[in-house]
């Protein structure tokens, strides 16, 4: 069984004030195997981030389903969910989402922390990595000291700390100057290929599409290639 099985998956968003329907993706079928490195692609308002916050058990399905290694999370209760985002994934968001009054390093450990991991081994987990990606000199620096680039890289570094199943990476070079981005998504399939961590992110870059081993095209929430 793919790592990854996605079957018939809607999601509709509804207006409480208008009533409105919004349907942000329309009956996906699609299945993704363990150690890929995946782009999903297309314009704004395609469904490219709605598909990984599913995948991510960020958001709830409306119609379909989602299983992950064997697990069905669309009908998970939230502790359940909680537990596997938690275990299991890896998050790198556009906006980054670091606590500003964190230092790096203490950034990079806080999912270590959440899972209950030994101070002394978080420290110098997180130590390593931030080395990895570059920023052994600026780890005690605040992260709100930080240029988005090397904001960015500590939210890989969080994401990969604890070597999660998957990582879901949501226009990751968006607000990144092309040296940076490319870099950045050099250090991530690096990581895909020592490690066989699953890499899924969403993606108008030209130049992460040409990085991806593997290219799924969105459009008005339906997958066209």
């Amino acid at each position: 069984m793919s790592l990854i099985q996605i079957t018939n998956l809607t999601k509709i968003y509804s207006d409480k004030n208008s009533g409105i329907q919004t349907k942000a993706l329309d009956s996906i079928n699609l299945a993704i195997e363990k150690g890929e490195f995946t782009a999903i692609a297309g314009p704004s308002g395609s469904g490219k981030t709605t598909l990984l916050n599913l995948i991510g058990a960020l958001d709830q399905v409306t119609k379909g389903q989602i299983i992950i290694e064997g697990h069905h999370i669309s009908s998970m209760d939230n502790q359940a969910l909680a537990e596997f985002r938690l275990k299991k994934v890896g998050f790198v968001f556009q906006a980054y989402n670091l606590i500003a009054t964190l230092t790096a390093l203490e950034n990079a450990e806080y999912v270590m922390l959440l899972q209950g991991i030994e101070k002394k081994q978080r420290r110098l987990t997180a130590e390593n990595i931030l080395k990895d990606v570059g920023l052994a000199e600026l780890m005690h620096k605040r992260s709100n000291q930080l240029s988005g680039g090397q904001q960015q890289r500590v939210a890989i570094a969080r994401a990969i700390a604890t070597e999660p199943l998957i990582i879901l990476a949501d226009e990751p070079t968006a607000n990144l100057d092309s040296d940076t981005g490319a870099n950045l998504i050099n250090l991530m399939q690096e990581l895909n290929e020592k490690k066989q961590i699953t890499f899924i992110f969403s993606t108008h870059d030209q130049m992460v599409m040409a990085k991806a081993k593997r290219l799924i095209h969105l459009k008005d929430g339906r997958i066209t290639i």
